[in-house]
């Protein structure tokens, strides 16, 4: 039976190009494996796809009893498939805080580490397979550091994310600033998206002091692109909260340049929340959060009322 592969919904770089990597170390090591995504990836993952010439993975919505499973880069159950306490669970690796709530049938090998990101991990877990990696297994597991490392400005960095990067990069031939600005470039361009799309692209979900949250982040380039339109986002975030069963949207834009978010507030709630949170007083319906770059480090952990 063929193991599935799958990182969490709403596909980001690294929950791409993790399965793309972990479904070819299983086939290598002669577990037959595919890599599945839980959506679309984002357009900066969409880009890696092409760059190095991977095919996109079968979205599934779905996975049932008779499925065998390997969770990757989450262990939060909101963001995986309703069924997945059902299905024939092998498998985690994740660099997130423990969520809890998977419930497993048999014991299982898990493998949650301080990282900034999962492709790291497999990095390391793959040993010496990794220098049997083809280029585009290679090439996903760089891009996917470059992103979760926001080429290692993010506070989650690590000395052995950035090793692990730079000695890819240099068996790749790549250099890392080209290939990051260009993920960034692709990551920016969120022209083509609705408000409601923006809000879920790179989103989890969260309960903090009793409030059910939806926390976006949208790493950009060009910030000024996503806040020229912070008034009908700050609509929309209403019927995105009651569609997904939600009390709030958090939408925090992530100068990648400047290094600081910049968090919209459209509301009491979310003045209370920024100011109990991150110790600033807000004034108006954004504030700035000078050096916050990471939901993992710098804003789920900071969140309260």
């Amino acid at each position: 039976m063929t193991t599935l592969v799958f990182g969490h919904k709403s596909p980001d770089t690294d929950s791409t190009g993790s399965p793309i990597i972990w479904a070819w170390y299983l086939n290598e090591t002669g577990t037959p494996a595919k890599p599945v995504l839980l959506g679309e990836p984002n357009t900066e993952a969409a880009f890696v796809l092409r760059h190095w010439g991977l095919d996109k993975p079968q979205i599934i919505s779905d996975v049932t009893a008779e499925d065998k499973v390997v969770i990757v880069d989450t262990n939060n159950p909101a963001e995986l498939p309703p069924s997945i306490n059902d299905a024939r669970i092998q498998g985690i690796i994740d660099h997130h805080l423990l969520v809890g709530g998977i419930r497993t049938n048999t014991p299982i090998d898990i493998t949650i580490r301080p990282l900034a990101c999962t492709a790291t991990i497999m990095h390391d877990l793959m040993g010496d397979a990794v220098a049997r990696a083809p280029k585009h297994i290679k090439g996903a597991m760089l891009s996917c550091i470059l992103s979760d490392t926001l080429e290692f400005r993010s506070p989650t960095t690590t000395p052995h994310d950035r090793a692990v990067a730079e000695k890819l990069a240099a068996d790749l031939g790549v250099s890392i600033p080209d290939l990051a600005t260009k993920m960034f470039e692709a990551k920016s361009d969120v022209s083509a998206f609705s408000d409601a799309a923006l809000l879920r692209m790179d989103s989890k979900e969260y309960t903090v002091a009793g409030k059910d949250l939806r926390v976006s982040v949208l790493e950009t380039t060009a910030p000024k692109v996503v806040l020229d339109r912070k008034d009908s986002l700050m609509r929309s975030m209403v019927d995105v909260a009651k569609e997904d069963g939600a009390d709030q949207v958090l939408l925090f834009v992530v100068d990648i340049i400047r290094e600081e978010a910049t968090l919209l507030v459209p509301n009491d709630l979310v003045k209370r929340m920024a100011e109990a949170s991150f110790g600033v007083t807000v004034t108006g319906d954004t504030v700035v959060l000078p050096g916050v770059m990471s939901r993992k480090k710098q804003i789920i952990p900071a969140l309260k009322l």
